[in-house]
């Protein structure tokens, strides 16, 4: 993982120092509300439904052991609200027959970053001491900027990886912070990067998506594709450059972004973004991106050309971990002691056909700890939890995790001869649940329960279908499902991309929900990246479960011999799954 440099240090520590003075003089009654509202929106501070909501940094996922259990301290002795405030969020979930809303506790987002929601904004300065310690902040999470670059959670140890695009996300990372032209973008600005031949990143869905590889010739560079996005318009990212050499990339991103910022649109928040832009414009916008990168190129002396020794330097500071040393035992022999071991256990075995993944170094495995259970909403971790991870990311990790886009943890250097223990201590701490990419594998937003901007709540919703889908064999018979939750249309659980996804609506100041199917993120398993349709009117909340459990039994019904559920409706057509759905919601008419 990228070790912080002196420089990066001493600026992280300035910034939660400024953020306290900025804090106290809101406080002290020197900066008013609208003043102090964009500081505290530069570092990651939000103020939601009930109590303010922290959304710390993770560039690329990577966490260290420290890291884990400074994310655990701010859960376990920050995460409190004051008494009256939690009092009254709980009477307000009773009568909307909701649990009791938990606290002390984390959550992963689809970004990989760490969001807290009920930290006292008078207790926020401390939290930034906190993560400052381990180099960690809040900067540039939030607001019209350029906000924290994603990458695969495989990154430098995929199987299939052609270049390494972590030191290439760090240069954009440096080189985006605090940017004064890109500060004040017309929406925010999200970008996504992978060096693998599959896109497990989904490029298509973000602002900027980019996707190492190289030409006939062999050389390394950048497809480029621009203007995917979410929300109320979904869209597919449009491919501008088929390949950009790799030491063009910030000059390009440099016009890319100046483009945007130029003729985006700034009086209408849900048309500001930039698919909107590269839609309404098509290839007008991309020659425009063209000139002005022509313009970057020869009238500003191609000022961000990454040098090869740069691109040396940051890719240093993300060395291989020294690993313990190992008494020599070859693949044949470590692979036969698996397979006896998997041949004894059948959940052993389960576990190692879904949480464990090939390595580049053949020694390795990369190892996903499932954070997905009964009782627990999809990507909350508590403190004890976290704690936990920090002990398994020591023993079995060289001290690293990696968040993943599906709100679980990754070990990215775990011996394969340590397969065995691991699952053992992953057992005994509640991650070991061999559900990798199942339908329990759900992706959810915190929606109505703590976000202001959401319609409904999606937390009920993965409980009821999580509750209803408990059998393992079951799950492992439907097989891989994506199955993505969002509370409202800004589609923070990346409902469009799930193979069935499920958006929490408002009609008439009552909470239903819209059900997509077909949706795909662009992996490899899923095919291209492409917007889930509608099956029919919405569905309230008594609804949804029945309605997942009948689209399912279609699946059942129609599905050939190994044949996957998103192959399954691909081949027969919405028409039978609609027509499911939607009988669905009688059955629950007639018995009530």
């Amino acid at each position: 993982m990228y070790q912080y440099t002196d420089f990066d240090r001493q600026f992280v520590h300035q910034r939660a120092a400024q953020f306290r003075d900025q804090l106290e003089r809101w406080q002290a009654g020197k900066l008013s509300e609208e003043q102090f509202r964009p500081l505290r929106l530069q570092n990651g501070w939000y103020v939601q439904r009930y109590a303010p909501m922290l959304r710390v940094a993770v560039p690329y996922g990577e966490l260290s052991s420290a890291r884990l259990r400074v994310l655990a301290k701010i859960a376990r002795e920050y995460d409190t609200p004051e008494a009256e405030v939690y009092k009254h969020a709980n009477e307000i979930q009773g009568k909307l027959g909701s649990v009791r809303l938990p606290t002390h506790y984390a959550h992963f987002t689809t970004r990989t970053n760490v969001q807290y929601n009920w930290i006292p904004l008078s207790r926020s300065a401390d939290v930034m001491d906190l993560l400052a310690s381990v180099d960690m902040h809040g900067i540039q999470t939030s607001g019209n900027c350029i906000r924290n670059i994603t990458s695969d959670e495989l990154a430098g140890i995929a199987v299939d990886e052609i270049a390494d695009p972590r030191p290439f996300a760090e240069i954009m990372r440096q080189w985006s912070t605090l940017h004064p032209e890109f500060a004040f973008l017309p929406r925010k600005f999200k970008i996504a990067i992978t060096g693998a031949v599959e896109d497990r990143v989904a490029t298509g869905w973000y602002d900027v998506g980019l996707q190492l590889h190289k030409n006939d010739e062999g050389e390394l560079g950048f497809r480029v594709k621009v203007g995917g996005g979410m929300g109320r318009t979904p869209i597919i990212g449009t491919v501008v450059r088929e390949f950009l050499p790799w030491n063009q990339l910030m000059n390009y991103l440099e016009a890319v972004i100046r483009v945007y910022n130029r003729y985006g649109r700034r009086d209408n928040a849900w048309k500001a973004r930039i698919k909107i832009l590269v839609k309404s414009e098509g290839q007008r916008y991309i020659d425009d991106v063209e000139a002005e990168y022509k313009e970057v190129i020869e009238r500003d002396g191609a000022p961000h050309t990454i040098s090869q020794a740069e691109l040396d330097r940051v890719s240093a500071n993300f060395a291989t971990p020294t690993l313990a040393t190992r008494v020599f035992r070859s693949a044949e022999e470590t692979h036969a002691e698996l397979r006896a071991q998997a041949d004894e256990d059948v959940q052993f075995a389960r576990w190692l056909h879904r949480n464990v993944a090939p390595h580049k170094n053949p020694a390795l495995r990369a190892v996903t700890l499932s954070f997905k259970r009964l009782g627990q909403a999809p990507g909350d971790a508590s403190a004890s939890q976290l704690e936990a991870a920090a002990q398994l990311a020591d023993r079995f990790s060289a001290g690293e995790a990696r968040v993943t886009h599906e709100q679980n943890l990754l070990l990215p250097w775990v011996h394969a001869e340590d397969l065995h223990a691991l699952w053992l201590a992953a057992r005994e701490a509640g991650f070991a649940s061999p559900n990798i990419h199942l339908l329990t594998d759900m992706i959810s937003c915190p929606g109505g329960d703590f976000c202001s901007l959401a319609n409904a709540r999606s937390i009920p919703i993965a409980a009821a279908i999580t509750e209803r889908y408990q059998d393992l064999d079951e799950l492992d018979d439907l097989g891989e499902i994506d199955l993505h939750i969002s509370g409202c249309i800004n589609s923070c659980g990346h409902h469009h991309s799930g193979h069935i996804g499920i958006l929490g609506v408002d009609k008439d100041g009552k909470e239903w929900y819209q059900v997509t199917l077909g949706g795909s993120d662009g992996a490899a398993r899923n095919g291209p990246a492409l917007p889930g349709k509608v099956v029919g009117p919405s569905f309230s909340a008594a609804e949804v479960p029945d309605v997942i459990e009948a689209v399912l039994n279609t699946y059942r019904d129609t599905r050939e011999p190994g044949e996957s559920f998103i192959d399954t409706l691909r081949r027969v057509g919405m028409d039978p799954f609609k027509s499911a759905a939607n009988g669905a919601r009688f059955k629950v008419e007639e018995a009530a």
